[in-house]
C-alpha cells in the first residue's frame, strides 16, 4: 500500500465510470490522501452497488449530474465513445473553475465531444494514464496500478495552465510519470503503441478461432507463449477498444498502412530466403524491448511483469 500523503491535492474528486481504470483511482486517491472526499459513480445499478460494498469511495450517488456538484477535478473513466454524453449531463451541474478531465486513450476525438458541452468557466485537462490489465469492473481495480506507469496530458490550445499543473500534479502524486504533447500527437503515438497492436491480437485471435474448427482443438491445446499474449490482450473490454478504434480511425489507419508496407517487405525477406535482412530486423525489435526493460516500464519476468496477485483482484 502506497504511504498517505498529508496534504491532498483537491478537495472533492468525482470519478464518473467504475471500472478497472476508475476504481483503480479511486483507490490510490485514498490510499494517498489526494482528495478529502472521494465521489464514484457509475450508469449500472449493479456496479454501484459493488462500490458501495468495496468501500473506495466515500460517497456513491445514482448519476453524473449528482456526483460533479462542488467536485473540484471530474475524472471520466467511461469509454470514449460515451464522453460526449457525459459532458451533456454534468455540464450544467458543474462549479465555476472546476476541472474536467478524462482516461481515455483518445484524444482529438474526445477533445471534439466534450469541449463543447462544458461552461466556459470550467477548464479541460485530458489525461490518459498508459496502464491497465485486461480485466475490468470495480472488483480489478487496485491503488498501484499507475505506479511508475506515464500518463500523458493532452490539454486543448489556450487551456489554462494552472488547471494542468493541478491534474499534473495529481497524477504525480498518485505515482505516474507525466508527459505533456498535443492532443494530435498523442494520437499518433498511440495508434503504434497501443491501437494497432491490440487490432492485430484481436485479429490474430480470430484468425485462430475460425482455425480452432479445422484443428479439432489443437490450437488451444499447444498454444505457444506468443500465441498466449496475443489473448491476453485480446481479452480487453470490447466496448472501450470498439470506440477506440471508431474514435482514432485515421491515426489507427495511417499506422496500418505503414505496418502493410512493413509486413510486405518482411514476406519478401521470408519468399526470397533472405536471412541476412530477417536476422537485422529481428535484431532491432529485440532492442526495443531490451529499451523498455531498461526504462522501467516492463521487466524480464515472463507474466509481462504483472504481480502474480493481480488476476485474484479480478475476481
Amino acid at each position: 500500500m502506497a504511504p498517505k500523503q498529508s496534504s491532498p491535492v483537491i478537495e472533492r474528486l468525482a470519478i464518473i465510470g467504475a471500472g478497472l481504470i476508475g476504481s483503480s483511482i479511486a483507490r490510490a486517491t485514498k490510499a494517498r490522501g489526494l482528495a478529502k472526499t472521494v465521489v464514484v459513480t457509475d450508469h449500472s445499478p449493479t456496479v454501484r452497488e459493488r462500490v458501495r460494498a468495496l468501500g473506495f469511495a466515500d460517497e456513491v450517488p445514482d448519476a453524473a449530474a449528482e456526483a460533479v456538484v462542488d467536485a473540484d477535478l471530474i475524472i471520466l473513466c467511461a469509454p470514449v465513445g460515451a464522453n460526449g454524453d457525459i459532458a451533456r449531463e454534468i455540464g450544467a451541474w458543474l462549479k465555476p473553475g472546476s476541472i474536467v478531465s478524462d482516461v481515455g486513450s483518445v484524444k482529438s476525438a474526445v477533445i471534439a465531444a466534450v469541449q463543447p458541452a462544458l461552461p466556459a468557466s470550467v477548464h479541460f485537462v485530458p489525461a490518459h494514464p498508459v496502464a491497465g490489465t485486461e480485466y475490468s469492473g470495480p472488483d480489478a481495480g487496485f491503488a498501484e496500478l499507475f505506479e511508475n506507469r506515464w500518463c500523458i496530458l493532452a490539454p486543448p490550445e489556450g487551456e489554462d495552465q494552472a488547471a494542468v499543473a493541478v491534474v499534473q500534479e495529481f497524477w504525480t502524486r498518485i505515482g505516474s510519470n507525466v508527459e505533456i504533447m498535443t492532443p494530435a500527437h498523442h494520437d499518433l503515438v498511440l495508434a503504434i503503441t497501443s491501437h494497432v497492436p491490440h487490432l492485430i491480437a484481436y485479429n490474430i485471435v480470430g484468425t485462430a478461432a475460425d482455425l480452432e474448427t479445422v484443428t479439432q482443438s489443437e490450437v488451444i491445446k499447444f498454444s505457444a507463449g506468443g500465441f498466449r499474449d496475443f489473448t491476453r490482450i485480446a481479452a480487453s473490454d470490447p466496448t472501450m477498444w470498439r470506440d477506440v478504434f471508431l474514435n482514432n480511425k485515421e491515426a489507427v489507419l495511417e499506422m496500418l498502412g505503414r505496418f502493410n508496407e512493413d509486413l510486405a517487405a518482411l514476406q519478401r525477406m521470408i519468399r526470397w530466403g533472405d536471412g541476412d535482412g530477417l536476422f537485422e530486423l529481428f535484431t532491432r525489435t529485440r532492442a526495443i524491448r531490451r529499451g523498455i526493460i531498461e526504462q522501467g516500464q516492463e521487466t524480464p519476468a515472463a507474466d509481462f511483469g504483472r504481480r502474480a496477485s493481480t488476476p485474484d483482484k479480478a475476481q
